[in-house]
C-alpha cells in the first residue's frame, strides 16, 4: 500500500511539474501567434476571444450559470464562483483553428489557421472552495488591406497589415459562503504585442525602395473580474442555477514605438520586407487604456446526468476605451446566447449513449460601428464530449471536447466586408484525485 501511495504521489508530482512547465512555456507561444483573419480586428485591441473552453462554445457560449456538466466540474474561468464546485483536480488544454471567407462587392478571399487555445488547472480545497489558474488568449489581430496608385508613372501598392495578440494569465478562487450561494474572483496579468504595418511597395523593376512604418504596441496590466452563482435544487433530479459575472473598468498600460524602415522590392517571399536601414525610430510613448465595464447574467436548468439548457445575456461598454488617432470610436456590445447538451444514458454500455451532444446559438451587436452601420456577429454552434476509459486504480477519467462555430460577421454593403467563418476548438480534460492515500493494499 505504501509503495502504491508513493508511486501515485510521484506520478502526480510529475504531472504537476509537467503542467507547470507547459503553462510557463506557453506564454510566449500564445503571445506571438495570430489566429485572427478578421478585417475588424484592426480596431481597438483586436478580435476578443472570451474565456470559453470547447464544452461551453459548443452550447453557444452559455457558461455564466453552469457549475457542473453531468455532475462533474469543468473549468469555467468566465465565472470564478464556479470553482467552488470542483470535486477533482481538473486539467484542460486545447487547440483552436479557423477557416474564414471574406467577401466584398468585388473580391473574395479565404484564410485558415490554428494555434493553442488554452491551458487551465483547477484544484479542490474542500470547505475552502477551489482555486484555478491558467493561460487563455485575450485578443488578437490579423488583417490585410491594399490599394494601388502611381508616382511619376511608376505603379505602387499601399498595404496595411496587422499581427499579434494579447494573452491572459489568471489565478482565481471561488468559495461557497452559504448553502447554494458561491462567489469568486480572478486576478489576471494581461500582456502581449500588437503590430500594425503600413507599406508602399514598388515593382522590383522600378529601382525604387519600399518604405514601411511599424506601429508596435506593447500592452500589459493587472485586471480583475468576479462572479457569483446560486444553485437551487428543485428535487432529487432537477436543479436551477442563476449566475452573474462581470468586471469594472480595469486600466492597463500601452507603450507605442514607431519604426520607419526601407526595404528592397523582391518577388521572393523569403526576401520581402527585410529592412535595409531605419529612417526613424520614435521614443516609446505610454498611455493608459480603460477596458470595458462588463456584466453577464445567466440561467440554467439541468437534469442530473441527462441534460442541461441555459441562456446568457452579455453587456460590455467599450465607449470609454481610448482609440487611436483617426480610429472610429467603439460602442456598447450587447449579446445573447442560448444552448444546451444532452447525454442519452451515462450508464449505458453503448458508447454513443455516453457521449455529450451540444448545440447552441449566439448573437452579438458588437462594439464596431462603421459606415453608419452596426457590425453584428452571429453563429450556430455544435459540439460533442467524447468520454475516455476510466482508470480503475486511480479513478481518473478523461474526456475530449470538440466544438464548431458556424458564423457570420458584418455584411456586404456601404463598402463593408462580410466575414463568414468556421471556428474549431478541441480540448482534452483530465479529472483526477491527487495525493489520495490508498485505503487497501
Amino acid at each position: 500500500m505504501q509503495k502504491r501511495f508513493t508511486s501515485s504521489l510521484r506520478n502526480k508530482s510529475l504531472q504537476l511539474l509537467l503542467a507547470g512547465g507547459i503553462l510557463a512555456s506557453s506564454t510566449t507561444a500564445f503571445a506571438q501567434k495570430t489566429t485572427s483573419a478578421s478585417p475588424y480586428s484592426q480596431f481597438g485591441l483586436g478580435q476578443m476571444r472570451e474565456d470559453l473552453l470547447p464544452q461551453y462554445r459548443g452550447m453557444g457560449g452559455v457558461n455564466t450559470a453552469i457549475r457542473r456538466i453531468n455532475g462533474v466540474y469543468n473549468t469555467n474561468p468566465s465565472n470564478p464562483a464556479s470553482y467552488s464546485s470542483t470535486q477533482f483536480t481538473t486539467f484542460d488544454a486545447g487547440l483552436y483553428g479557423n477557416y474564414t471567407q471574406l467577401n466584398s462587392t468585388t473580391r473574395s478571399d479565404n484564410t485558415a489557421d490554428f494555434a493553442f487555445s488554452h491551458i487551465t488547472m483547477t484544484f479542490p480545497m474542500k470547505r475552502f472552495g477551489g482555486i484555478s489558474l491558467g493561460i487563455l488568449p485575450y485578443s488578437d489581430i490579423g488583417y490585410r488591406t491594399s490599394s494601388t496608385g502611381t508616382i511619376n508613372s511608376d505603379p505602387y501598392t499601399k498595404v496595411f497589415t496587422g499581427e499579434g495578440g494579447l494573452t491572459k494569465a489568471y489565478a482565481g478562487w471561488g468559495v461557497r459562503i452559504v448553502k447554494g450561494l458561491s462567489i469568486g474572483a480572478n486576478m489576471s496579468y494581461l500582456f502581449g504585442t500588437l503590430n500594425d504595418y503600413s507599406r508602399v511597395e514598388f515593382l522590383p523593376s522600378s529601382g525604387a525602395l519600399n518604405t514601411q512604418q511599424q506601429n508596435k504596441r506593447e500592452i500589459q496590466g493587472i485586471i480583475f473580474d468576479y462572479g457569483l452563482q446560486y444553485e437551487q435544487p428543485l428535487n432529487k433530479e432537477y436543479s436551477l442555477t442563476f449566475g452573474y459575472s462581470g468586471s469594472l473598468n480595469n486600466d492597463i498600460k500601452e507603450r507605442t514605438t514607431i519604426f520607419n524602415t526601407r526595404t528592397t522590392p523582391s518577388t521572393d517571399p523569403d526576401n520581402q520586407n527585410i529592412p535595409l536601414d531605419s529612417t526613424y525610430i520614435s521614443g516609446r510613448e505610454s498611455r493608459h487604456l480603460t477596458l470595458p465595464l462588463k456584466h453577464n447574467v445567466g440561467i440554467t436548468l439541468a437534469r442530473s446526468n441527462r441534460w442541461l439548457v441555459g441562456a446568457d445575456f452579455k453587456y460590455a461598454d467599450w465607449s470609454r476605451f481610448q482609440t487611436r488617432k483617426g480610429e472610429n470610436e467603439l460602442r456598447k456590445n450587447y449579446g445573447v446566447a442560448i444552448g444546451g447538451q444532452i447525454t442519452p444514458d451515462v450508464t449505458s454500455l453503448k458508447y454513443l449513449n455516453q457521449v455529450d451532444y451540444r448545440i447552441g446559438f449566439r448573437y452579438n451587436k458588437t462594439q464596431y460601428f462603421l459606415s453608419d452601420q452596426n457590425i453584428n456577429d452571429m453563429a450556430v454552434t455544435l459540439g460533442v464530449g467524447l468520454p475516455l476509459a476510466r482508470n480503475q486504480y486511480s479513478g481518473a477519467f478523461s474526456k475530449i471536447n470538440f466544438s464548431a462555430e458556424f458564423g457570420q460577421m458584418g455584411k456586404i454593403s456601404n463598402s463593408l466586408l462580410r466575414e463568414r467563418y468556421i471556428n474549431f476548438n478541441i480540448g482534452f480534460t483530465l479529472n483526477d484525485r491527487w495525493f489520495r492515500r490508498t485505503q487497501f493494499d
